[in-house]
Protein backbone atom coordinates (compact mmCIF):
# COMPACT_ATOMS: atom_id res chain seq x y z
CA UNK A 1 0.00 0.00 0.00
CA UNK A 2 1.38 3.37 -0.97
CA UNK A 3 1.72 6.16 1.53
CA UNK A 4 -1.11 8.66 1.53
CA UNK A 5 0.27 12.19 1.48
CA UNK A 6 -2.98 14.14 1.95
CA UNK A 7 -5.90 13.44 4.25
CA UNK A 8 -8.25 14.39 1.40
CA UNK A 9 -7.20 11.19 -0.40
CA UNK A 10 -8.45 8.89 2.37
CA UNK A 11 -11.80 7.24 1.77
CA UNK A 12 -12.72 7.67 5.45
CA UNK A 13 -12.29 11.45 5.19
CA UNK A 14 -14.12 11.59 1.84
CA UNK A 15 -17.09 9.72 3.35
CA UNK A 16 -17.04 12.03 6.39
CA UNK A 17 -17.15 15.00 4.04
CA UNK A 18 -20.16 13.51 2.22
CA UNK A 19 -21.85 12.96 5.59
CA UNK A 20 -21.28 16.55 6.70
CA UNK A 21 -22.46 17.92 3.37
CA UNK A 22 -25.67 15.88 3.46
CA UNK A 23 -26.41 16.88 7.04
CA UNK A 24 -25.93 20.54 6.16
CA UNK A 25 -28.28 20.10 3.22
CA UNK A 26 -31.01 18.53 5.36
CA UNK A 27 -30.64 21.06 8.17
CA UNK A 28 -31.49 23.89 5.76
CA UNK A 29 -35.06 22.59 5.62
CA UNK A 30 -37.49 25.05 7.16
CA UNK A 31 -38.46 23.26 10.40
CA UNK A 32 -35.02 21.78 10.99
CA UNK A 33 -33.30 25.12 10.39
CA UNK A 34 -35.35 26.74 13.17
CA UNK A 35 -34.26 24.23 15.82
CA UNK A 36 -30.95 25.98 16.38
CA UNK A 37 -29.73 23.66 19.10
CA UNK A 38 -30.24 20.38 17.24
CA UNK A 39 -29.19 21.90 13.91
CA UNK A 40 -25.92 23.17 15.38
CA UNK A 41 -25.25 19.99 17.33
CA UNK A 42 -25.69 17.63 14.37
CA UNK A 43 -23.68 19.92 12.10
CA UNK A 44 -20.86 20.09 14.64
CA UNK A 45 -20.80 16.35 15.21
CA UNK A 46 -20.68 15.56 11.48
CA UNK A 47 -18.01 18.20 10.91
CA UNK A 48 -15.99 16.81 13.81
CA UNK A 49 -15.78 13.44 12.07
CA UNK A 50 -13.83 14.87 9.15
CA UNK A 51 -11.94 17.33 11.36
CA UNK A 52 -10.60 14.62 13.67
CA UNK A 53 -9.49 12.46 10.74
CA UNK A 54 -7.67 15.46 9.25
CA UNK A 55 -6.14 16.58 12.54
CA UNK A 56 -4.91 13.11 13.41
CA UNK A 57 -3.44 12.65 9.94
CA UNK A 58 -1.65 15.99 10.08
CA UNK A 59 0.20 14.87 13.24
CA UNK A 60 2.16 12.67 10.82
CA UNK A 61 2.61 9.83 13.29
CA UNK A 62 0.51 6.69 13.38
CA UNK A 63 0.26 6.70 17.17
CA UNK A 64 -1.15 10.21 17.20
CA UNK A 65 -3.41 9.43 14.26
CA UNK A 66 -4.81 6.38 16.03
CA UNK A 67 -5.74 8.57 19.02
CA UNK A 68 -7.97 10.80 16.87
CA UNK A 69 -9.76 8.04 14.96
CA UNK A 70 -11.90 6.73 17.86
CA UNK A 71 -12.98 10.33 18.49
CA UNK A 72 -14.05 10.64 14.84
CA UNK A 73 -15.86 7.31 15.14
CA UNK A 74 -17.61 8.57 18.27
CA UNK A 75 -18.85 11.65 16.44
CA UNK A 76 -20.38 9.33 13.81
CA UNK A 77 -22.34 7.72 16.64
CA UNK A 78 -23.38 11.12 17.96
CA UNK A 79 -24.67 12.17 14.54
CA UNK A 80 -26.60 8.91 14.20
CA UNK A 81 -28.22 9.46 17.59
CA UNK A 82 -29.18 13.01 16.70
CA UNK A 83 -30.88 11.71 13.58
CA UNK A 84 -33.45 10.05 15.80
CA UNK A 85 -34.27 13.42 17.35
CA UNK A 86 -34.65 14.96 13.89
CA UNK A 87 -36.82 12.05 12.77
CA UNK A 88 -38.95 12.15 15.95
CA UNK A 89 -39.57 15.88 15.44
CA UNK A 90 -40.44 15.22 11.78
CA UNK A 91 -37.64 17.51 10.58
CA UNK A 92 -36.61 14.76 8.16
CA UNK A 93 -38.44 11.74 6.81
CA UNK A 94 -37.59 8.06 7.20
CA UNK A 95 -35.82 7.87 3.84
CA UNK A 96 -33.63 10.89 4.61
CA UNK A 97 -32.84 9.52 8.06
CA UNK A 98 -31.87 6.13 6.62
CA UNK A 99 -29.71 7.76 3.95
CA UNK A 100 -27.73 9.75 6.51
CA UNK A 101 -27.62 6.87 9.00
CA UNK A 102 -26.23 4.48 6.38
CA UNK A 103 -23.61 7.00 5.30
CA UNK A 104 -22.60 7.57 8.94
CA UNK A 105 -22.36 3.80 9.42
CA UNK A 106 -20.27 3.43 6.26
CA UNK A 107 -18.00 6.27 7.41
CA UNK A 108 -17.61 4.67 10.83
CA UNK A 109 -16.70 1.35 9.21
CA UNK A 110 -14.02 3.00 7.07
CA UNK A 111 -12.60 4.68 10.15
CA UNK A 112 -12.55 1.32 11.95
CA UNK A 113 -10.71 -0.32 9.05
CA UNK A 114 -8.21 2.53 9.01
CA UNK A 115 -7.65 2.14 12.76
CA UNK A 116 -7.06 -1.59 12.38
CA UNK A 117 -4.65 -1.01 9.52
CA UNK A 118 -2.62 1.53 11.48
CA UNK A 119 -2.60 -0.57 14.65
CA UNK A 120 -1.26 -3.58 12.74
CA UNK A 121 1.13 -1.62 10.53
CA UNK A 122 4.86 -1.68 10.96
CA UNK A 123 4.98 1.91 9.75
CA UNK A 124 5.28 4.67 12.34
CA UNK A 125 4.19 7.62 10.22
CA UNK A 126 5.58 10.07 7.71
CA UNK A 127 7.32 12.20 10.31
CA UNK A 128 9.64 9.25 10.98
CA UNK A 129 10.49 8.67 7.32
CA UNK A 130 11.11 12.23 6.17
CA UNK A 131 14.62 13.57 5.97
CA UNK A 132 15.64 15.70 8.94
CA UNK A 133 17.31 19.03 8.14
Amino acid sequence: MSTIRRFENMIAWQKARELSKLIYEYTYYELFSKDFSLKNQIRESSGSVMDNIAEGFERRGNREFIQFLPIAKGYCGEAKSQLYCALDQIYINEHQSNTIYNLAEETSNYIGKLMNYLINSELKGTKFTEEKH
